[in-house]
């Protein structure tokens, strides 16, 4: 009878962590685990009490636009180092207390680089490894318990990078044994294929200018299909070779493609800042894309369908929701582009406003410029905004927005937490109930 009491209470208190694993989310890549931006995990708040957020912990950090990423109990972020030389810095801090557990630093000049205000890349953690992408192309494999360095390359050096005016800010993705990069090499290596486990050059594709855009991995016709959103084209890709399966030419002015290519069923869509958005339907039977529709309006502030500059859209219920070039929530039929609603509620309209977008069942949680947390409802009739409260100030290093900066680092949801940073401190917050 004790035998068998005693094997109920394992069963129990299995049970109880199973279910308690299974609620928790890791965040190891740019927008979570499938770059999708979906929050998964169970008894979170509904409300935010007395319209604040209190910190679980906060501690210093340098300048950056890059967003934290966490898995394994750690949070990872980069950020610049002004003296006494300009340098770059990998940490790693424990994700309960916010404890430093190592960095690595390295001499990064900008040199004439526009916005020169830090790092732009998130972190990614794989099979116990680290990858960080600087912004000048250095790329560094660490020991993501250790941060020992494993392997390294300085890639403007060595596949002389065509560097736009920001720098390389596209993530990594990592497929299988290899990390891919959009890095705008010379002869032929604007996508980059490497053993991740060596570093050792497995293919590369394309001679195409890069955008800002960090590329996502679909499958299409029963294949992997990694798409590469360039300055010239939206790609499909053959994650294993580097064979191009597709190409639908987008050239967007200045490279401005930032956002995230999104996937909805059968469809793609990106949006930038000057050159408005695409749909492209992807073939189901072949690798193949057609273009469905495109649009763009007479300028900045005469835009048609939707210009989004940071934000990544979301899509559901055959609409597309993002925010335009100065901050106007849009909402937009699926099939045509067509507006159905717009709303200037949730960020204060400005140039380039941003708001990031992450999907938590229902309901969708918005982390604006101002350093807000916003817990919405979005529907082809509008917005229902259900709480907001603010999670960090803004600070001027990013942007200077009318002497009171702006927060464009994308937030990480993990552990029934939020990790977000600006350019002086690193926070997470407890959003459970």
């Amino acid at each position: 009878m004790a035998d068998l009491s005693l094997h109920k209470l394992i069963l129990i208190l299995t049970g109880v962590f199973l279910f308690n694993s299974s609620a928790s989310q890791e965040w190891p890549d740019w927008r979570g685990s499938n770059r999708d931006g979906i929050w998964k995990e169970t008894e979170i708040l509904k409300k935010f009490k007395n319209n604040t957020i209190p910190l679980k912990w906060s501690i210093p950090c340098g300048s950056g636009y890059s967003g934290p990423t966490v898995s394994g109990g750690k949070v990872y972020l980069t950020d610049l180092i002004g003296k006494p030389e300009m340098s770059e810095r990998v940490l790693c801090v424990d994700a309960n207390n916010g404890k430093i557990i190592w960095t690595y630093s390295y001499a990064c000049p900008y040199g004439n680089m526009s916005y020169p205000n830090g790092p732009r890349t998130s972190v990614v953690i794989s099979d116990g490894k680290a990858y960080s992408l600087g912004t000048m192309g250095h790329l560094f494999c660490f020991d993501a318990q250790t941060g020992s360095v494993l392997w390294q390359h300085d890639l403007n050096r060595e596949y002389q990078i065509i560097m736009p005016i920001w720098g390389i800010a596209s993530t990594p993705l990592i497929f299988e044994n290899k990390i891919i990069l959009q890095i705008g090499g010379s002869n032929g290596a604007s996508v980059l294929a490497l053993d991740k486990n060596s570093g050792k050059e497995l293919w590369r594709a394309m001679d195409d200018k890069i955008s800002y855009s960090a590329p996502i991995l679909i499958r299409q016709a029963g294949k992997p299909v990694v798409v590469v959103w360039t300055a010239e084209n939206l790609n499909g890709l053959d994650p294993k070779t580097g064979r191009v399966y597709w190409k639908i030419p987008f050239p967007v002015k200045m490279g401005m493609g930032i956002s995230t290519p999104v996937q909805y069923t059968d469809y793609l869509f990106v949006s930038s800042f000057y050159s408005g958005s695409l749909l492209v339907k992807l073939g189901q039977e072949t690798t193949t894309a057609e273009k469905i529709w495109s649009r763009v309006g007479e300028s900045e502030y005469k835009t048609d369908a939707l210009h989004c500059v940071i934000n990544t859209p979301l899509i559901k219920n055959d609409c597309i929701y993002g925010v335009d070039s100065y901050g106007e929530l849009r909402c937009l039929r699926l099939e045509t582009g067509d507006r159905l609603w717009e709303d200037l509620s949730a960020v204060t309209k400005n140039r380039w406003a941003n708001i990031h977008f992450v999907e938590h069942g229902q309901q969708t949680w918005m982390f604006n410029e101002h350093g807000e947390l916003l817990i919405t409802e979005l529907s082809p009739q509008g917005i229902k905004i259900i709480s907001r409260a603010k999670l960090i100030d803004p600070t001027i290093g990013q942007l200077n927005r009318n002497g009171t900066g702006v927060t464009w680092s994308h937030p990480a949801f993990s552990n029934r937490c939020v990790f977000a940073r600006n350019d002086s401190r690193l926070i997470c917050a407890y959003l459970g109930e």
